[in-house]
Parts: structure tokens; C-alpha cells; sequence
């Protein structure tokens, strides 16, 4: 099993920064990946971006690239979302998940921080 705790949530105005952190515990050493994705109200749940925990590569939603940075430290079991340049439709509940595997299943869920962007 994998725990997933989230932080660094809040409210920022239009233009402004966050960064988001996850910290992973239990069996991190079977990991493969790991994301971050977020759900609007009345909105289905989307993909963010995500990094492999060996190599690093990462991925990113087309909205988001070019703003949104992930990043890892895996001494730390940490992983980051530098949000720049945020807009109010980034307005949402950001999670954090984590997969064992290149299935991209994701079956390891954090609780999820909120993340308000005014106008």
C-alpha cells in the first residue's frame, strides 16, 4: 500500500503561484509514476500532469504546459506542482496519485487539496 498526503493548497489571485506538495508513504519503492489531477465542481476528474519516479520524464495537459512544472525528489518521497500563471478555470481540487505500474491505473489517491484562482 501507498499513502498519499497533499498540501500547499489555497486562494490565489488571477496571475498568481502555488505549489503544490505529496508526500508518499509505505511501499514507494514499487512505484512507477506518479500525477497529479484535478476535479472542478460538476466536473469529471481530469489529468494534470505526471513524472516517472526512475527516469523523470514528465508529462502535461495541453492547458497547463508552459505554466504547470512537476518535479520529484525521491530521497524525500516528495513529489511538486509549481503552478505559475494561474487562471480561474485552474480553480479545483487538486489530488495526487500514484501508480505501480505503466498502466497508468492510478489506484493510490490522496485526499486532495483545494486550489481557488479569483479573478
Amino acid at each position: 500500500q501507498v499513502q498519499l498526503v497533499e498540501s500547499g493548497g489555497g486562494l490565489v489571485q488571477a496571475g498568481g503561484s502555488l505549489r503544490l506538495s505529496c508526500a508518499a508513504s509505505g511501499r514507494t519503492f514499487s512505484l512507477y509514476a506518479m500525477g497529479w489531477f484535478r476535479q472542478a465542481p460538476g466536473k469529471e476528474r481530469e489529468f494534470v500532469a505526471n513524472i516517472n519516479w526512475s527516469d523523470g520524464n514528465t508529462y502535461y495537459r495541453n492547458s497547463v504546459k508552459g505554466r504547470f512544472t512537476i518535479s520529484r525528489d525521491n530521497a524525500k518521497n516528495m513529489v511538486y506542482l509549481q503552478m505559475n500563471s494561474l487562471k480561474p478555470e485552474d480553480t479545483a481540487r487538486y489530488y495526487c496519485a500514484a501508480d505501480p505500474s505503466r498502466q497508468r491505473l492510478w489506484p493510490y489517491w490522496g485526499q486532495g487539496t483545494q486550489v481557488t484562482v479569483s479573478s
